[in-house]
């Protein structure tokens, strides 16, 4: 197979064998799962495969179809898809793994592995499209995949906060379509590689923020995913860290650092609304005592990071940004699991009637130190250069007091992470009978966590491909 099958398999097989595991699981349960972790891994294998061609600093693998009136439908694996599509495929995969202990016990499993599969093909199909109206019906696919998964456990409460994501979220879409009408308006297509290099009105990068800033969960419209803590653990994993709010960071930069040309003001105006929202998530996470809400407010204070890294203009910050969406994939993902964990075993998220739990469950309070330790920024873990690559980047760019507004809000992530830790696994023992979870969910996390770890240690091998998409945005060779 060539790479332009490795690129159509990638997409398809989620994409399509996410209708066939309702079908499946009227059959076998088993059988169900195998294939959803199955489907999700072939895409994983597929983008490997993609790897050499697309850093090779040739040209990207391409599959496109020409349709009448100049329309073009395709898939391009360049660096920066088949790096997103390596990061979400693998992080989704033991998001998977983890729900056959997790989901085992609950109703609605069939549309589960159904919505969360599709949910990673829909991530396939936007990080390699080349056209914006594709891009923007996978972008609303995954809205109504998170709509359903949030509502998973189908009560009045949670179903309100599922319309409430929805609505945020495909609210912000509408207005970012109306500002890809823009943009076909000035280039007369919708092809990403027809238009490369364009300059757009700010009219068109104003309505296209509303839609990745709403979808990336950044303030002002960051409330919704805080209130998605009420879906199944490995669902809020699988926002959090691997497909949903890593949308907005892509599109993001798919659109600003690689298709179109900005005004300057944007080099400014998009750190400082990062800047906020860093330090408003980070001061909510300090107060607040639901364990799933204290990591979904650090979600929204460290997409502000990314957004900091691929905004400010600086060829380090970028490449730190791209390296923060892998460390922060890898952590956070983990926390959101770990939190699982503890949830399944004491069936309650708030830390103040938490303690004691690291001598009932050491690998998941190993596992939790580990990818908060990533996400803190403390060498030797990966989290750590990311974090000083963005606000080396800012400084570089000539920003220090943006940079020290992160610098705070790296203080802030260390004070509330830590507090989480303190309250749920130390001290006296709270819940005598908790114990760990089954041992897929264990594993999972396990992984996760000495991810994070070695992901620093062997920091070489990231930041060698992350500087392989910055040569290629911006001519500038970083160096590993």
């Amino acid at each position: 197979m060539d790479g332009q099958g490795f690129l159509l398999v990638c997409v398809a097989v989620p994409l399509l064998g996410s209708f066939i595991l309702p079908l499946v699981g009227r059959v076998s349960v088993r059988l169900r799962n195998i294939l959803a972790l199955l489907f999700v891994l072939t895409s994983f294998m597929a983008a490997i495969r993609l790897l050499p061609q697309a850093f090779s600093g040739g040209n990207p693998v391409m599959a496109k179809l020409v349709l009448p009136a100049g329309f073009t439908l395709g898939f391009m694996g360049d660096s920066l898809a088949v790096f997103m599509a390596l990061v979400s495929s693998f992080v989704g995969a033991l998001i998977v793994f983890y729900s056959f202990g997790y989901i085992e016990h609950y109703e609605n499993q069939n549309e589960y592995y159904m919505m969360v599969v599709l949910f990673l093909g829909a991530m396939m199909g936007l990080v390699f499209s080349t056209n914006l109206v594709l891009l923007y019906l996978f972008w609303e696919i995954s809205a109504i995949c998170c709509w359903r998964l949030i509502g998973f456990f189908r009560e009045k409460q949670i179903i309100l906060r599922a319309d409430k994501a929805f609505l945020v979220t495909v609210g912000g879409a509408v207005l970012m379509l109306l500002g890809f009408i823009s943009i076909y308006a000035q280039t007369g297509t919708f092809d990403l590689t027809a238009m490369k290099g364009a300059d757009i009105s700010n009219l068109a990068v104003i309505l296209i923020l509303f839609g990745i800033l709403s979808k990336s969960a950044t303030l002002p419209f960051h409330t919704w995913l805080p209130d998605a803590g009420v879906a199944p653990s490995p669902v809020t994993s699988l926002l959090h860290a691997a497909v949903l709010v890593k949308i907005g960071v892509y599109v993001f930069a798919r659109l600003f650092l690689v298709n179109f040309n900005l005004a300057d003001i944007w080099n400014v105006a998009v750190p400082v609304i990062a800047g906020i929202s860093a330090l408003v998530a980070a001061g909510a996470a300090l107060v607040e005592n639901d364990l799933k809400r204290i990591i979904a407010y650090s979600t929204v204070s460290q997409l502000g990071f990314i957004f900091l890294g691929l905004s400010c203009g600086s060829p380090i910050g970028i490449a730190g940004g791209l390296l923060y969406i892998f460390m922060h994939g890898l952590a956070k993902g983990g926390l959101f699991l770990c939190a699982g964990i503890v949830e399944h075993a004491t069936h309650t998220k708030d830390i103040r009637k938490l303690g004691g739990l690291f001598s009932a469950m050491p690998v998941t309070a190993i596992a939790f130190l580990f990818c908060g330790f990533s996400v803190m920024g403390f060498p030797p873990f990966g989290g750590f250069f990311a974090k000083y690559m963005v606000i080396g980047g800012a400084v570089d760019a000539g920003q220090p007091w943006i940079a020290l507004t992160f610098a705070l809000g790296a203080i802030l992530t260390i004070i509330y992470l830590m507090r989480a830790f303190i309250k749920v696994f130390l001290g006296s023992v709270s819940f005598p009978g908790a114990k760990e979870g089954s041992w897929e969910m264990v594993f999972s996390v396990g992984i996760l966590g000495l991810l994070s770890l070695l992901a620093g240690i062997f920091i070489n091998i990231p930041a060698e491909l992350v500087d392989s998409i910055v040569s290629v945005l911006t001519g500038i060779t970083i160096g590993g």
